[in-house]
């Protein structure tokens, strides 16, 4: 199946995330780990077309949610979203109101792209971006938690 591009665009407008998660991570020296993402989650009878989407972008990965029975296409690796996601939605632009956190997502994967995000002045400029993003969506952390560990590391 060959997907069009505004199509595509579409597709992430209506079922689409740009999102940024953040773990605890006692290993790193800022003491959390930055992990953007994109995804598109269809119903399970839409696996092929989910399959088309990784296809279309030559990146990612696809996963099973049992709670709500759909399959997710999702990139995960920054590289891939800088390289492949990132220009297609340039190109061919959202125009509603992920826009926004688009944007956001865009700045925030450029800086984790050249390591800003293991300095802690600049993921606290990365955290405050991420919890503008979504506001609807759930989170493990409170962006109080998350700028409280921030403020313990040791520079």
């Amino acid at each position: 199946m060959r997907l069009n591009e505004y199509y595509v665009t579409g597709l992430a407008e209506g079922e689409g995330s740009f999102s940024v998660s953040f773990n605890l991570r006692k290993k790193l020296k800022v003491g959390i780990e930055t992990r953007p993402s994109f995804s598109i989650s269809l119903n399970q009878r839409d696996l092929e077309l989910v399959k088309a989407l990784r296809d279309f972008f030559g990146c990612g990965g696809i996963r099973f949610s049992k709670a709500d029975r759909t399959y997710k296409y999702e990139v995960r690796s920054t590289k891939d979203i800088v390289k492949r996601i990132i220009p297609h939605f340039r190109k061919f632009p959202l125009r509603g109101s992920k826009q926004k956190d688009f944007e956001l997502f865009v700045k925030i994967c450029e800086m984790v792209n050249s390591n800003l995000h293991l300095n802690p002045f600049y993921l606290r400029e990365i955290i405050e971006m991420a919890y503008r993003m979504n506001p609807s969506g759930k989170r493990k952390y409170r962006k109080e938690e998350l700028l409280k560990v921030l403020g313990e590391v040791k520079v």
